[in-house]
């Protein structure tokens, strides 16, 4: 269990006071010249000893990242972008740190962007984030007022620009390079990869995209040190985490907990439980919509909430957006809900998903209905395949791994209300 000395966010309930004097009292922008005095091969070499994966949902080493672009300018600027386009279904971290803990985002920004010898950073927020926009807005502009943004930003001799762009609400945009063609000003669609943004990225650029805990967490990680935060969690699994836990439990709540905590533990502990009892639970969608569900059982037993563990249970850590599903839940419609969500904000650009997510949202239609045959199952679960991996992006394969972990573990559910409407059918004539 984390202790509250080691929670890096300490004001993720907005309990305490969000502006630079409180979070200044909290032990944030407390050294920060001195961190970025460290130099540039310092700081990266830090991050990667931290074993800290990005927490977006790819979980790719940060440091690596980080290390990807380029030692020396060719007289092209470098750019630092935050993806806070946070619109994921379930998914809700995010934006407790925008909107309580916002200068434990912009300090991660200025070491950050530091690090990748950028002079300039650019948050991209969710259409849909209003309040939170205006929170961010509010703390960037004291940090310009206090000298901690714009030349000699925190006396550290480097010169850092930090804008906010408002999106417009649209899924894909979440996607890296769509996030990059939406900041240019045109429709967000993801670009075909290889070049990959790190040589050219925002305005043909070199460029890295984060996400915002990714970027939050670096300036307590480098105060702290690196086998501070390598301390907790599974090897390949380091650190603490948000965990956002919605559906089915007594309390839902976003926590910051270690990595590799049990399922169970992550539950009772904050949860207050499933919502009547351990026997009541169902299934569970570990990180995200587009990670598969797993059965309650698995997850009743002995789940570690990781990378690699729930990646050997054909599943996935995503964001850590845990949605806890009981007895109640008609999971076929829960999982014809996300479908109808990726048909609808695919961008059209690849035909497999373009076309894919639009005919396994009419067949998962049937299937909750009942109204389809047998045989469609299969007929579905090849088709998944045909979309997943052959597109631009993970769209398609988001659209795609509801219906994989629907089928592989709900199989004879979906089997017995066909049958159930067949026999009724008959029973009728």
């Amino acid at each position: 269990m984390l202790q509250d000395k080691d929670r890096i966010f300490t004001n993720l309930y907005g309990m305490h006071d969000r502006t630079l004097a409180g979070a200044k009292a909290r032990g944030h922008w407390d050294g920060t010249d001195k961190l970025i005095q460290r130099g540039r091969d310092s700081i990266v070499e830090t991050m990667k000893a931290s074993g800290l994966r990005g927490r977006g949902g790819a979980g790719f080493p940060t440091g690596l990242k980080w290390s990807f672009m380029p030692k020396e300018s060719d007289g092209r600027p470098s750019y630092l972008v935050v993806n806070a386009d946070e619109s994921e279904p379930g998914t809700c971290k995010d934006r407790e740190i925008m909107r309580n803990d916002p200068h434990t985002l912009i300090e991660g920004c200025l070491i950050a962007s530091f690090a990748m010898n950028a002079h300039v950073s650019y948050i991209y927020i969710r259409g849909e984030y209003i309040r939170e926009r205006e929170a961010l807005q509010a703390a960037i502009d004291e940090c310009y007022d206090n000298g901690l943004l714009g030349k000699n930003a925190a006396g550290s001799g480097w010169d850092f620009d930090l804008y906010l762009a408002h999106g417009a609400g649209a899924y894909i945009c979440g996607e890296e390079t769509a996030l990059l063609e939406s900041l240019e000003g045109k429709k967000g669609m993801p670009r075909m990869k290889p070049p990959f943004p790190a040589g050219a990225g925002l305005y043909g650029c070199p460029t890295t995209v984060n996400n915002v805990e990714s970027i939050a967490v670096v300036p307590t990680i480098l105060r702290r040190g690196a086998d501070w935060f390598a301390g907790f969690g599974r090897p390949n699994n380091a650190g603490t985490k948000l965990f956002a836990i919605s559906g089915h439990v007594n309390n839902p709540c976003v926590v910051e907990e270690e990595m590799s905590i049990p399922f169970d533990e992550l539950i009772d502990r904050h949860c207050g439980g499933i919502r009547g009892g351990w026997d009541n639970l169902k299934a569970v969608i570990p990180g995200g919509s587009s990670v598969p569900c797993l059965p309650g059982e698995v997850m009743r037993k002995d789940a570690i909430m990781d990378f690699d563990w729930l990646r050997e249970q054909r599943s996935g850590l995503g964001t850590a957006a845990v949605i806890v599903m009981d007895n109640s839940t008609d999971i076929i419609k829960a999982i014809w809900r996300l479908s109808k969500f990726y048909k609808h904000e695919s961008c059209g650009q690849c035909t497999p998903c373009r076309e894919g997510t639009g005919w396994m949202m009419r067949v998962m239609d049937r299937l909750v209905k009942g109204e389809a045959e047998v045989e469609e199952i299969d007929m579905l679960l090849d088709v998944t395949k045909q979309v997943e991996g052959h597109t631009i992006c993970a769209l398609g394969d988001a659209a795609a791994w509801p219906i994989q972990g629907l089928i592989r573990h709900f199989r004879d559910e979906i089997e017995d209300r066909i049958r159930h409407k067949r026999g009724g059918a008959i029973a009728a004539e």
